[in-house]
């Protein structure tokens, strides 16, 4: 979440951070089918055998490794040939630090601290894979890293931008310019600008994409409401104020069948369930205090729900479509964005308050380790992750 452009929403915030709980066990503990295994083992989920036609995607959008299935690249270790080589690393974009620490995931230790711009928000993985950015919002530009070396480059000037993305062609960047109200399509490689396309929400910010990457779902946290977006258009072709008074969605993410948007509400307190065909009033599943961010596990079962204002995660069941666990970090916290390791093992969230990043069992839910980093650490990227191309954010893969 970027910083608001009001003390009120500041108050507001600060309110539900301080509400974490300091409780290890979990309201419930693995689910006894699966207790003893890893995610990262598990077969993939099979939908009963049905239609399997082929998906008629964005021109030049490669296409879905399997129509049920968006996630069907991200399996565990399936890494591309493009990042293969790169070494696994944790990107932690610092935003009162103006700071992205670089943790190694297997000592759980800050091995380098990169100096960028301005409130640096999250860390986002080019279409092609080969740089990560980092939105530096308020130093209105982005700072581009080398995966491989590790090494940032030139600052490139872009506008307000909080948020970044990709259309599923690899044709255009996406900038979510929050504060300027536009999203601003720009050429994935150059970062020159193409088209703006001024929206009348307040605080664009996240967004996934259809399977077909015709369209893309967006939240503007500070007015509540969703917009839906044509790809090849640029242009938003729907609106609308989610039904519920103060709402503040977050995190988007689509169902692996295709079929539903999830879309964190950290002002609800869960996740609104969306029809982005119809785009018909959402409904809302509880999940906790200042639910924020969503994540898929790499077998597409579950997904890791984090709820900054509670200190815990919510674990949902696309194929029981439920709720089925929730674990609480130790000593409460306020777990943010993040994304899931290559093979599947571990969850890793940014501590938005409490200047530190949470390593998490995927299997226990148990808290790995507890890694202090710089001050409001927010939208930090793993990588390398599997799949074939990126949609941005923190790492959004097809």
């Amino acid at each position: 979440m970027l910083t608001p452009p009001s003390p009120l929403h500041r108050v507001a915030i600060a309110g539900a951070a301080l509400s974490a709980l300091a409780v290890l066990a979990g309201c419930g503990g693995p689910s006894r089918d699966h207790a003893d295994e890893a995610l990262a083992t598990k077969a993939a989920v099979r939908p009963a055998p049905a239609k399997k036609a082929t998906v008629q995607g964005l021109p030049g959008m490669p296409p879905l490794l399997d129509p049920t299935d968006v996630y069907a690249a991200d399996r565990p270790n399936r890494l591309s040939p493009v990042v293969k080589d790169f070494p696994s690393r944790v990107y932690v974009p610092n935003t009162n630090s103006n700071t992205v620490s670089v943790i190694d995931p297997k000592t759980y230790e800050v091995i380098q601290t990169i100096p960028v711009g301005a409130q640096p928000q999250h860390v986002v993985p080019s279409w092609d894979m080969k740089t990560l950015w980092v939105n530096n919002d308020r130093g209105n530009t982005l700072t581009p890293i080398d995966p491989k070396t590790g090494k940032a480059g030139k600052p490139v000037d872009v506008h307000d931008p909080y948020n970044l993305y990709f259309t599923p062609d690899g044709k255009y960047a996406v900038v979510m310019a929050s504060l300027d109200r536009e999203l601003v399509f720009r050429d994935a490689h150059t970062m020159e600008r193409v088209k703006t396309e001024p929206v009348s929400c307040y605080g664009v910010n996240h967004a996934d994409f259809s399977p077909d990457g015709r369209y893309f779902i967006v939240s503007c946290e500070f007015s509540g409401e969703l917009l839906k977006v044509d790809t090849a258009r640029m242009k938003v072709v729907g609106q609308q104020k989610l039904p519920y008074e103060g709402a503040m969605p977050q995190d988007v993410k689509i169902s692996p069948d295709g079929k539903k948007f999830y879309i964190a509400d950290m002002m609800a307190d869960g996740v609104w369930i969306l029809d982005g065909e119809t785009f018909t009033q959402p409904t809302l599943l509880h999940t906790g205090k200042g639910t924020h961010g969503l994540y898929v596990s790499r077998d597409s079962r579950e997904m890791y729900i984090s709820n900054r204002g509670e200190g815990t995660i919510s674990i949902f069941d696309f194929t029981r479509n439920r709720l089925t666990k929730k674990w609480r970090l130790p000593d409460g916290g306020s777990p943010d964005m993040g994304g899931v390791s290559a093979d599947g093992k571990v969850l890793w969230l940014s501590g938005r308050y409490n200047a530190e990043v949470y390593a998490i069992d995927t299997r226990t839910g148990v808290q790995l380790a507890r890694i202090p980093v710089g001050s409001g650490p927010h939208g930090l990227a793993v990588y390398p992750q599997p799949g074939r191309y990126s949609l941005g954010h923190t790492g959004i893969f097809r």
